[in-house]
């Protein structure tokens, strides 16, 4: 390979590994409890993990083409619901009127095709709930988990 290539190609790999950083510096203002670098996952990326009891636990990640996964376990209800609704608002997951706040337990789920982005919501009989949001751009996760991060902030003074 000829030398300006392959000094185009290391520019390019640091600045990826430089936009990673910032990413996960993002998800960390918005969700300061992600803070164990993790090994890679199957996303390829960088790795945070977290957990707190009472809270759940969870992950958020970055594939290799430069899109957020995040997948939170044991996120009581109540928590979820409002930060579902101030991104959200009602009714997109199917999951009526009331919102998740008053969702049956079960899988919601909805696929964004023109961004490929998935999300799941999975409500537990025991007040709990589970969720994975994947292949969404950093901007969007980072915006859930600043939403969920002060809706378990209230949680905690309830």
């Amino acid at each position: 390979m000829r030398p300006h290539v392959m000094q185009a190609i290391d520019n390019w790999r640091m600045n990826w590994d430089e936009q990673q950083l910032a990413a996960q510096k993002a998800f960390t203002a918005a969700f300061p409890a992600l803070s164990t670098s993790d090994p890679r996952c199957r996303c390829f990326g960088p790795t945070l993990r977290w957990e707190t009891p009472g809270e759940g636990q969870g992950k958020a990640c970055l594939d290799d083409h430069g899109r957020a996964t995040i997948e939170f376990e044991d996120v009581p209800k109540a928590a979820l619901s409002k930060a579902m609704e101030e991104v959200w608002g009602v009714d997109w997951f199917d999951e009526g009127p009331g919102g998740f706040a008053q969702a049956k337990p079960g899988q919601y789920s909805y696929e964004d095709e023109p961004s490929y982005a998935e999300y799941y919501v999975d409500v537990l009989k025991n007040g709990l709930t589970s969720f994975a949001i994947s292949y969404v751009k950093i901007e969007d996760g980072v915006i859930m988990l600043d939403a969920l991060e002060r809706a378990l902030a209230e949680y905690r003074k309830a």
